[in-house]
């Protein structure tokens, strides 16, 4: 995520700024320019604001309202929602006053997830534009009725509202043995068997054999694999060949998982761009490189082995932080050699360029 600032008065703002503390301009998003503005109120709508402003004029998206969303949109497009919320299907009952809050955490997470598909020129389709468009659905589990499971469906991701709520999430990782267990990576290991339908299956010929190849047979039972992960639990030494226990239950989940954590890591990897982090450890031989994040990770010429190497630093140091101050570690999982040529189909994957060759 880069650093963003106010338009009007150049103070550092943040993704989900609503207003500029400093000078008290209404903020908003806008995704295609990937800009905060700064508005000024304009006759029901907003005129850009600010010493470099174009003088545009902009509306929030409908789920502003809500306070759920502070993206914009054009103030002569027909669009009433962002280039995010087009994508719900089902939004949680407003009726429950509980449920505001839910909405807006699970909000913050797509937004942020969407952020990355649309830095890395990722093809977005909805529900109202193809059968298989990439839709949403935050689901409340109701009492006596069949518990809600987070997922995808052809396109449809459904995620448990209950997720939404810190204290369960962190009783169902517990539960499940789960390392990592947060909002923003459901949503990005569920949009990431959508991806497989659009990248890989309906992708380039080559792309669904160099997948394949790498990821293993993706015809298998679906069914009967998660069965056996389940029963079994993960396979032998299954940190030498994948990302997390999960991604060996089936082609399809560590396909998922592995495309979930190369998105952790590039907006993490922006993140340490745009706040100039350097990682030079003061240990000997410590294995570790010195490293500054001077690449911005979002170029086509950069490469898997640049991303890696600065993740490693980065996230060793990360880690060591969290450690300091009590807490797991921010990434709790290792790359081993294997996990990284999995990276490197996906990082070559969303340019363009698996199975050519």
């Amino acid at each position: 995520m880069k650093l963003f600032s106010c338009p009007a008065c150049s103070q550092v703002v943040f993704f989900e700024n609503v207003v500029c503390e400093r000078c008290n301009h209404a903020l908003g998003y806008e995704p295609v320019s990937n800009r905060m503005l700064a508005l000024d109120p304009d006759d029901g709508l907003f005129v850009e604001a600010g010493t470099h402003s174009g003088g545009s004029r902009w509306k929030y998206c409908a789920n502003y309202q809500q306070g759920v969303c502070n993206w914009l949109v054009a103030a002569d497009s027909p669009d009433l929602y962002c280039k995010a919320c087009r994508h719900n299907v089902t939004v949680p009952d407003m009726s429950d006053p509980g449920n505001l809050g839910r909405w807006q955490k699970m909000e913050i997470a797509k937004r942020r997830m969407f952020y990355t598909l649309l830095q890395l020129r990722l093809p977005l389709v909805t529900r109202d534009e193809a059968e298989e468009g990439l839709g949403f659905d935050f689901l409340a589990e109701v009492p006596g009725e069949q518990k809600v499971m987070t997922g995808h469906d052809n396109g449809l991701i459904t995620i448990a509202l209950v997720e939404a709520d810190d204290a369960e999430r962190e009783k169902r990782r517990t539960s499940m043995g789960e390392p990592y267990r947060t909002l923003l990576g459901h949503f990005r290991h569920e949009v990431g068997h959508w991806y497989w339908d659009r990248l890989v299956r309906d992708g380039n010929p080559g792309a669904l054999s160099a997948c394949r190849a790498i990821f293993g047979d993706d015809t298998e039972d679906y069914g009967e694999a998660l069965q056996r992960h389940y029963q079994n639990g993960p396979k032998p030494n299954w940190q030498n060949e994948y990302v997390s226990s999960y991604a060996g239950a089936h082609a399809w989940e560590d396909f998922a998982e592995t495309w979930a954590h190369y998105l952790h890591i590039v907006d993490s990897l922006e993140t340490g761009h745009w706040w100039g982090v350097s990682v030079d450890p003061r240990v000997r031989d410590s294995g570790l490189l010195t490293t500054t994040i001077d690449f911005d990770v979002y170029k086509d010429e950069v490469t898997i082995d640049e991303i890696a190497d600065a993740w490693l630093a980065l996230s060793a140091a990360l880690n060591s932080f969290n450690r300091s101050m009590g807490h797991q570690d921010l990434y709790p999982f290792v790359i081993s050699a294997t996990v990284k040529e999995k990276l490197g189909f996906i990082h070559d994957l969303v340019r363009g360029r698996a199975g050519q060759g």
